[in-house]
């Protein structure tokens, strides 16, 4: 393959997860040139899961509201991209309730679990139908960077 044939790129990566990819374009010359940069922006997503033990005391009616209750209140958040929670199908799963939660980057779940939103979602509804959790934090697929869509 002759150079007039090939295309380059290089990947730098930034604070909070985010890559860009510089695309270099062939000139009519079949030289390539760095001054013909095209930067595509990635953001490293996060997924972020809860698994909840539940009280005893904890029927399901009050599982029910605190599913309505994620959702509602959550997505009020604006880092928020996504949320899904459940509860269990099999009555002997470990932990019967869950968050999923999808964020654009490290940054914004850091913002995320400052809101007072999520602190007060956490004070209200999660301590006190809960008795122990287990955190499963994911970096996912980079997403598009949506500051320049």
């Amino acid at each position: 393959m002759k150079r007039s044939d090939c295309w380059e790129g290089k990947i730098s990566a930034g604070l909070g997860g985010a890559i860009t990819v510089y695309a270099l374009h062939q000139t009519a010359d079949s030289d390539l040139h760095g001054a013909l940069e095209t930067p595509i922006s990635f953001t490293l997503m996060v997924h972020h899961i809860v698994l909840y033990r539940l009280k005893p005391e904890v029927t399901p009616a009050r599982v029910e509201e605190m599913m309505m209750n994620a959702r509602m209140q959550l997505l009020k958040i604006p880092e928020v991209l996504s949320i899904k929670c459940g509860k269990r199908i099999d009555p002997e799963t470990e932990w019967p309730f869950f968050l999923a939660i999808d964020f654009e980057s490290m940054d914004k779940f850091a913002m995320f679990r400052d809101d007072s939103i999520y602190v007060k979602f956490v004070e209200e509804v999660v301590k006190p139908n809960t008795e122990d959790s287990l955190t499963l934090d994911f970096e996912m697929d980079p997403g598009k960077d949506v500051r320049f869509s």
